[in-house]
């Protein structure tokens, strides 16, 4: 796709700067990722941080009233801090809508004891620490998928395997999606093909990763892709709206993630931070009307995966019999 074909998106600014002598040279059809998400579609969105039932409700509300469409939620602050009840209530939830539910697993390097992820080098970062935190992911997995969760995000190497291996022995649903967290998102194309092949179904790639960037990852990997088009500041704070149409070009099968940048943290959440997180979860759905707006002013919005679909297709995958 050139600029030059007459189906093609406008890229923001076009006009204006090709009347003043500023035109943008072509876009390359070699930049452009070949691949798209089973059933059809280049991107899906995902609205994150929806940390319980009641934030939830906020998000299902703002979604409709601004008809932002969403494929996937997702929650950071981890499963061991919602009880069963609540849980529940969010499949049930989301379920009604045809949304997948996305819940983080267990124990994290930087809210154990060691002290590496506080040293100046945040050596270990996310990782599960020891064979007690591995096996602290992999109760909070079972636990989950019992309750009807389908997608777990996991920050951890170990536990991804750990976890792709136990859907492939029937511990838990083969159909159940391992999400790779914004947190030790791979930033180069081999990185990004062994968490394919350790058995992801989508990874989130950093937020400053090049246009570039995405284009080298998608000729060795077909996995789908994450990003914040908005990013918390603990991420970068970026803000890459503008950017969006030429994202999903260059890394389809992308998940559109609206985060929200000048926003505190809020893992692990508490009711002692309800109000900030029900108006950010609010703020994260006005944030994808943006972006959503952006597409349709660009006639760049075409290709949606239609809503409901949350398999990744065929993934190459390591041998598990080993």
């Amino acid at each position: 796709m050139t600029d030059a074909s007459p189906t093609a998106p406008r890229r923001p600014g076009e006009q204006a700067l090709a009347a003043l002598g500023l035109g943008a040279p072509a876009l390359s059809p070699a930049d452009a990722s070949p691949h798209t998400f089973p059933g059809g579609g280049r991107w899906r969105t995902e609205v994150p941080s929806v940390e319980g039932p009641e934030a939830l409700a906020v998000v299902l509300k703002e979604s409709s009233r601004l008809d932002v469409p969403i494929h996937r939620i997702s929650q950071g602050s981890g499963i061991w801090m919602l009880t069963d009840a609540e849980i529940t209530e969010m499949v049930e939830a989301t379920a009604a809508r045809d949304i997948e539910l996305c819940l983080f697993t267990g124990p994290r390097g930087t809210w154990d004891i060691g002290g590496s992820t506080r040293s100046d080098s945040r050596g270990g970062g996310l990782r599960a620490r020891g064979h007690d935190a591995v096996a602290g992911c992999v109760e909070d997995a079972v636990r989950a998928t019992e309750l009807g969760v389908k997608c777990l995000l996991v920050a951890d190497e170990g536990v991804l395997w750990t976890l792709h291996r136990a859907r492939v022995a029937g511990i838990i649903p083969a159909d159940t999606t391992l999400k790779v967290s914004a947190l030790i998102g791979p930033v180069n194309p081999a990185a990004y093909a062994v968490y394919e092949n350790l058995g992801a179904d989508s990874v989130n790639v950093p937020s400053d990763l090049t246009l570039a960037h995405l284009t080298e990852i998608r000729r060795v990997s077909a996995a789908p892709m994450d990003m914040y088009i908005e990013a918390p500041d603990d991420l970068g704070g970026y803000v890459r709206m503008y950017e969006v149409a030429e994202l999903i070009r260059r890394g389809a099968p992308l998940y559109l993630k609206f985060g929200l940048s000048k926003a505190p943290g809020i893992y692990p959440y508490g009711h002692h931070l309800r109000d900030l997180t029900l108006n950010t979860a609010r703020e994260r759905v006005r944030r994808g009307r943006l972006a959503l707006d952006l597409l349709a002013r660009h006639g760049a919005d075409g290709d949606m995966a239609p809503l409901g679909s949350r398999l990744p297709g065929t993934l190459r995958r390591f041998d598990t019999s080993s």
